[in-house]
């Protein structure tokens, strides 16, 4: 799990940056929210440590414009400040928890584990990829369009393909998976349903989803977004 810490406090900081390396955690650290918006716009973070009262740019307006690009990644905000006014500020514009200081590091850890473990359920459920998400719960399919709509068996394809992405995949072992006993091997079913579902995901998304090589079978290549 990749942290980012974004503290002007330089011993904080770095107390808090020490103390989660020697977690396991791979950390970078900002000490002002200009560099901290750079960081983020240049790594992929699993999570922000992110003070409030921050130089150049402070933490509500670095939290808004990370909000407005990235609503998956994980924010806990630090602040001095006990307004209440203050701390809900800051949760309503998208952290997902906060402290105030002083603090005890054992509860900050505490809290990134919650968060983490909280992120983690939800991806388990959410595939991401290609530009659309699926579902594995509701088995809904979503993109920038909005919902987009499968037959039932265009939808078991396409789970099926997603939970074994970045392997080819038979049309032998879909028949097996995705149809019930009985049905020819020989048939062009699978080739019907899946040049279907091709045309759908490309209108939907732009882009070929799935591809076919001769001999091994329909792919969905993993891509940057998981």
């Amino acid at each position: 799990m990749k942290l980012l810490v974004v503290e002007d406090e330089q011993d904080l900081r770095e107390s808090i940056a020490e103390g989660l390396r020697l977690s396991g955690y791979a950390v970078d650290t900002a000490a002002d929210g200009a560099a901290g918006e750079d960081m983020l716009a240049a790594g992929n973070y699993d999570l922000v440590v992110l003070d409030i009262n921050l130089p150049y740019l402070d933490g509500f307006t670095l939290l808004e414009r990370l909000r407005a690009v990235n609503k998956e990644i994980r924010v806990i905000i630090l602040t001095a400040r006990t307004d209440i006014d203050d701390l809900v500020r800051g949760l309503d514009t998208g952290a997902n928890d906060y402290l105030v200081k002083p603090f005890h590091f054992v509860e900050l850890e505490a809290r990134i584990r919650s968060l983490l473990r909280r992120r983690q359920v939800q991806e388990d459920l959410l595939i991401t990829c290609q530009g659309f998400s699926f579902n594995l719960k509701t088995k809904a399919v979503s993109c920038a369009g909005g919902e987009l709509r499968l037959t039932s068996k265009e939808l078991s394809i396409l789970e099926y393909l997603l939970l074994n992405r970045g392997r080819h995949v038979s049309q032998e072992e879909l028949l097996e998976h995705v149809w019930e006993d009985g049905m020819n091997e020989f048939s062009n079913t699978v080739r019907v349903h899946v040049s279907a579902l091709r045309k759908k995901l490309k209108a939907a998304t732009g882009r070929v989803v799935i591809t076919n090589e001769i001999g091994r079978g329909y792919i969905i290549e993993a891509d940057g977004t998981e």
